[in-house]
């Protein structure tokens, strides 16, 4: 697909400008292309200054999205107005995950807002688990998916949180799935990690709130990322269409995200924002 159409799919058509991060230090996990990138890309132009994340440098070539993580970066960082920095780490490592959170505070400040968009359904050998039904996926491809979701993400919370608690003050954003909240069948695992997500996010809001940190998930629907659109048989209708019955725009995840993690959302905490267009109409 050619990159000014992809560009057009991706991009968000309300023009809205982001909220003002006022050069608060950002993490964003899983960030070297697609609905990650563009989170990165809506903090900064809020004025955040973010740290680029991926497990190594070549994520951003995967789908086209950029040569590598430092050129990406230095893309990000030339269009301002605030400054970014790459990293790279497995966040199903501990020791992966305190290298890169000290790599950030020192080269960025304090962590004032975490964003753990890493994870997905593709952490098995393979890339996706096969099969990957609830009866017959292995327990090692199992134990990949909630690895690289649930505990990747519990892993930057312990590293990252008590900072925030100890100056009281940041904005955690984590991120479940439309999977997380229904029934499905395959990526029956992954649903699972996703779910447990929530859940994990509604215990730490409880536990932070006496010290002045939010925390909060978001749950797309389909979302037109390039890696979406690379390997998924996609209905057109679904891509132009002006009615809410159609793909996400990255953008348009991005944008909620930035509303979880700005002075904007000051008193929600422990909340699931589904960004579906109305997908899923369900209390819970």
């Amino acid at each position: 697909m050619p990159q000014e159409r992809l560009r057009s799919i991706q991009l968000s058509p309300t023009g809205i400008q982001p909220p003002s991060f006022g050069g608060a230090v950002a993490l964003v996990t899983g960030s070297g292309r697609g609905l990650g990138r563009m989170i990165v890309e809506t903090l900064l132009a809020g004025g955040a200054n973010v740290a680029l994340h991926d497990i190594d440098e070549t994520a951003p070539a995967a789908y086209g999205e950029s040569e590598s993580l430092t050129v990406l970066a230095g893309e990000l960082s030339a269009r301002g107005p605030g400054k970014v920095v790459a990293v790279t780490g497995d966040i199903t490592k501990e020791d992966d995950v305190a290298a890169l959170v000290t790599r950030v505070e020192d080269t960025l400040g304090p962590i004032d807002i975490l964003v753990n968009c890493a994870g997905g359904d593709i952490a098995a050998k393979g890339g996706k688990p096969n099969p990957n039904d609830a009866l017959h996926i292995s327990l090692e491809d199992a134990h990949a998916v909630m690895n690289r979701n649930f505990f990747g993400t519990m892993l930057m919370c312990r590293r990252v949180v008590p900072g925030m608690a100890q100056r009281r003050k940041g904005a955690v954003i984590n991120f479940g799935s439309l999977n997380g909240h229904v029934g499905v069948s395959p990526e029956v695992v992954y649903g699972c990690a996703k779910a447990a997500i929530l859940h994990y996010t509604r215990s730490l809001a409880l536990e932070m709130r006496p010290h002045g940190v939010r925390v909060n998930a978001v749950s797309p629907g389909p979302t037109t990322t390039a890696r979406f659109l690379a390997t998924r048989q996609t209905d057109a209708s679904m891509i132009d269409n002006v009615s809410l019955e159609r793909y996400a725009k990255p953008a348009e995840i991005a944008n909620a995200v930035a509303f979880l993690a700005s002075d904007l959302s000051g008193f929600v905490s422990g909340q699931v924002l589904r960004v579906d267009g109305g997908m899923t109409l369900f209390p819970g």
